[in-house]
Parts: structure tokens; sequence; C-alpha cells
């Protein structure tokens, strides 16, 4: 018998019958805890919960040598790197370990990382949480640094949690290219798929247009860091602006700017590189760009914006 490799459609239609399995799981789970221990218990451990789910799920199929419910469904099964042997134990165990746990320990990580950064205080607790052992090693590490270290960390987390989802785009939109490994997880522990039943050739109108929609996916990826990359060169160039202009004048001299002019309701100062929003206030470009960051809005009238739709307005007074 020919060993055929599964194409996108069945690795696609495979993954969503898991996923929808998958999340009936979750779902009970997450109504039985909450039921016995109740709202804040449930809040406090449905990451944990999920992951249980996750893992009982894989476990009784992947690890067992059984295939999914998604893989049974469309008749494929899992090979090693060889296509000629079901994955070993060692392998399926380091496939249900990059599908599972490392994108638990990575989101749990960042925004633990994240909060100890923007809190003012460190924050302790007696009560035993998940992951509270890191959560102290965190702690104590950034309490070792500086405030202005602290600050220009906050940058640094932000763009590794974009670049995490960026990294998935961009593997889903190399899968649709060349038709293997659609997790990435799956790449990592070097898992394929071959066909059971119907070995017939695919019709090269499907491949087509998987890869014309991957080539179109690379594009518009490509297209959003552009836009990221030239956002963060104009905000980075503003603020260094507003920073050597705000030096320009003594005190004096600016105080008595200020009584002359406005001031901008964020930094309660004299607003520097005056911008406006689409609804015709008036703030300092970096307060209001920094603003955006948190909340899309108007500060004064809460008319919700796009961060693109700021106007810088040059030469104004």
């Amino acid at each position: 018998m020919p060993l055929v490799p599964a194409n996108q459609p069945q690795l696609i239609r495979s993954s969503q019958k898991d996923e929808y399995y998958h999340n009936n799981l979750t779902n009970n789970a997450n109504e039985l805890f909450h039921t016995f221990a109740g709202s804040r218990r449930w809040l406090q451990w449905r990451k944990e919960i999920e992951l249980l789910s996750d893992l009982t799920y894989y476990v009784l199929t992947t690890l067992s040598g059984y295939q999914t419910l998604g893989e049974e469904y469309v008749s494929i099964i899992q090979v090693d790197p060889s296509k000629r042997r079901i994955p070993s134990r060692m392998r399926r165990t380091a496939l249900i370990f990059f599908h599972t746990f490392v994108p638990y320990l990575l989101d749990k990580v960042l925004i633990c990382i994240e909060n100890e950064l923007e809190a003012e205080a460190p924050q302790t607790s007696r009560t035993w949480r998940p992951f509270s052992h890191v959560r102290l090693w965190i702690q104590r590490a950034v309490g070792m640094l500086t405030e202005s270290q602290r600050k220009s960390l906050i940058p640094l987390v932000f763009a590794l949690q974009q670049g995490i989802t960026l990294l998935y785009r961009l593997h889903v939109a190399v899968f649709y290219v060349t038709g293997a490994f659609y997790h990435i997880g799956k790449r990592a522990a070097g898992v394929s798929y071959l066909r059971v039943g119907n070995v017939a050739g695919d019709d090269p109108r499907i491949s087509n247009s998987y890869r014309l929609l991957g080539a179109l996916s690379l594009l518009q990826l490509g297209i959003t860091l552009t836009l990221q990359f030239n956002n963060l060169r104009q905000r980075q160039r503003a603020r260094h602006e507003w920073k050597q202009h705000r030096n320009l004048l003594p005190s004096h001299q600016v105080s008595q700017s200020s009584s002359r002019s406005s001031c901008c309701i964020l930094c309660l100062e004299e607003r520097r590189n005056t911008s406006s929003t689409p609804c015709g206030h008036l703030f300092c470009w970096e307060c209001i760009t920094e603003w955006c960051n948190t909340k899309t809005e108007c500060p004064l009238c809460r008319e919700k914006f796009q961060p693109h739709r700021l106007v810088y307005l040059r030469n104004y007074k």
C-alpha cells in the first residue's frame, strides 16, 4: 500500500474535531469545579482546569497509542520522521508536552512578569496559588531592578507577547504552503500524518488554493509587521522630540508659556507636539499615544477610535 501524506483539509478538519471534543471536556470540567468550589476558586484555577482537560484528552488517546477522535474522523495516523513507524512513547510524550505545557507556561510566565513590572509594590500572599513558586522567584528578580529598568522592560514583555502571536500566524501560513505540521508542537516533536483509507491523488486545485492562501497570509503578516514597526518608530521619534523640546526653555519661561496656552489634561503640563483625536480634543503626542496603548478612546469624551486616526499637528500654537 503506498504511503500518502495527509493533506491540508484533513489536518485542519482533524484539528477542528479535536478542539470541539476538548472544549466539551473543558466546559464540563469548568462547570463541575464551579459548582463545588465556587466562582472565586474557579477564576483562580481556570487555566489549570483547561490544562488538565487537555492532558486528559491526549493521555487517553495519543499517549495510549490510539487515534484522537479528530484523527479517527478523517482516517489519518501519526508517524515519526521516517514515515514508516508510529511515534515512540517518548516522542508522543514530547508532543503532548509541546502542545499543552509549553503554551501554558509561556502564558503564565509572561503575565506574571507583566503584572510584577507594573505593580507599584510587591504583592505578597500567604495562600497557596497555582504557579506560586515561580511567581515568588519572579518577584525577587523584579525587586532587584530599578524603576527605570522596570519601565524599559514593560514594552519588551509586550513585544514578546505579540511576537508569540505573530509566530503562530507565521506557522499557519507556512502550513498552508507546505501542507505539513499544522501545530508547532507537532513540528517540534517531528510527528506528521499519513492517510489510512483513501489514498487517491489529491486534486491539484486544492493544493494550489491553499498555497495561494498561505502566500496571502504571509503578505498580510509582512504588512502587519511593517505597520507595527513604523508605528513604533514614530512613537520613539515623537518621544525623543518631546523630550528635546521640553528641555529647550528654562523653567520660568516654560511656566510663563504654560500660563498662556492650554495644558494637556493627561500630564497637566503645556502641550508638546500637539495632537488631535478624531473627536477634536487636543493632547500631547506622547501622552495620547501612551494612553492608546491601554484604551482606544478619548480621555475626555470616551469616543472610541483607532490609534492610526490620531493627527499630529505640526507648527500648531
